[in-house]
């Protein structure tokens, strides 16, 4: 990470919240990296941490209001962000998140935003239920829109006490975030892209279902990825244990018949439909009303197909780009390779579920890409964000090959 931020002009800018100490770190570590850091702060985080900590941090001067122009720059407020590679707001106060998507620009730090053409990140931190409130939410999902990128807060045990969503991302992950951005393609900006993914659970009565063991990663690293590069991206997602992916809009539902209507209902929005989610291939013929008990006779269950999504939408298809999953245990590409004609698909994603360490509930992935021109691209075990990062490569050329 050292070699991406080296060398590296990045504005750092600090808000007021009691995070703003966590900043000295952050700052720290940039500077131990090569990077050139200048620090703007708002007048509120000088209550929080002094303005003397980054000058010695940093080696330069800390601005602080909208009047102080440091001798080196000629017009700080354009010079410095005209120079910058990355701007990072960490913290980033409800305020501050409000300001920007509202187009505001009344202090140095929202005056430097606005006028930057580097990547912006922020890192909120606040408290729980201010992250939670639906004009902070919609706040961020305009500046995601917009091409911001955020990295998420934690949850954990809060300065006021309370336990949720708030606490400033780690350092690392901070570190990372911004080093993606100096990389970033920003290559799918203006296409809209729907991800499926997770289980779907079809009941059996009140307290039992069919499922699988589909943990939703390899889907939501796709949703994560094509947000990061620009798309603005629907996920709709079964039930899993992952954190919602920032700035993406997310539907969730729990059967497959609810996850075909969720998909059908945005079919016209979007350009790009993958469908990374296990989706049941049946479900029960009768939903018993009560808990069905225990008997010493046994249990007999009828169940019926359900229908295939990624056939149905391949039928609806209009100029649509369709990339299928093929999660097999034998025959991996001749199965593979039957999915993708007979769902009319443009890619489709195999892997062998039966390998250890890949597949269902892993972090790492195996897959080999077909293409309906009868390309192929395969791919060694790597992170799931990884193969994520390749699917959407192969995306993007065909997003080309339709204009």
């Amino acid at each position: 990470m050292n070699e991406i931020l080296s060398n590296k002009t990045i504005i750092l800018g600090v808000t007021g919240g009691i995070a703003a100490y966590k900043s000295a770190e952050l700052c720290s570590s940039l500077v131990k990296a090569g990077a050139v850091v200048h620090v703007v702060m708002t007048e509120s985080a000088t209550h929080f941490v002094g303005a003397a900590t980054f000058r010695a941090l940093t080696g330069r001067q800390v601005i602080t209001s909208i009047w102080d122009e440091p001798e080196e720059y000629e017009i700080t407020h354009v010079s410095l962000p005209e120079r910058a590679d990355a701007f990072l707001i960490a913290p980033a106060t409800a305020n501050i998140l409000g300001k920007v998507a509202s187009g505001l620009a009344d202090d140095m730090l929202s005056t430097m935003i606005m006028a930057t053409k580097a990547p912006v990140i922020f890192a909120p931190a606040m408290n729980c239920n201010m992250w939670e409130n639906p004009v902070v939410k919609g706040n961020v999902d305009r500046l995601v829109s917009l091409g911001y990128r955020f990295v998420k807060p934690e949850v954990g045990r809060l300065a006021c006490g309370m336990e949720g969503a708030g606490r400033l991302a780690g350092m690392d992950e901070i570190l990372r975030a911004l080093a993606e951005s100096l990389q970033a393609k920003n290559d799918l900006a203006g296409v809209s892209i729907l991800v499926t993914a997770g289980p779907t659970q079809e009941p059996i009565d009140p307290v039992r279902f069919i499922a699988n063991r589909s943990s939703g990663k390899m889907g939501y690293a796709i949703a994560q990825a094509a947000a990061h590069r620009g798309a603005r991206v629907v996920l709709v997602t079964g039930p899993t244990s992952i954190p919602t992916p920032c700035g993406v809009e997310v539907i969730n539902v729990l059967t497959a018949a609810e996850m075909l209507s969720a998909v059908q209902s945005r079919m016209a929005d979007v350009q790009v439909i993958i469908g990374a989610a296990a989706v049941a291939d049946y479900t029960t013929k009768v939903v018993e009303g009560s808990k069905i008990k225990k008997a010493d006779f046994g249990l007999v269950i009828e169940l019926e197909p359900t229908k295939d999504i990624m056939a149905e939408m391949g039928r609806e298809k209009a100029g649509r780009i369709l990339v299928g999953f093929a999660a097999e245990t034998d025959d991996l590409l001749k199965n593979a390779r039957g999915k993708l004609e007979s769902k009319n698909l443009d890619l489709v994603v195999a892997n062998d579920v039966s390998k250890p360490g890949i597949g269902f509930g892993s972090d790492e992935n195996e897959v080999t890409i077909i293409g309906a021109d009868g390309s192929s691209w395969e791919s060694p075990r790597a992170a799931k964000s990884e193969i994520a990062e390749a699917i959407l490569d192969r995306v993007k050329g065909l997003c080309k090959r339709e204009k």
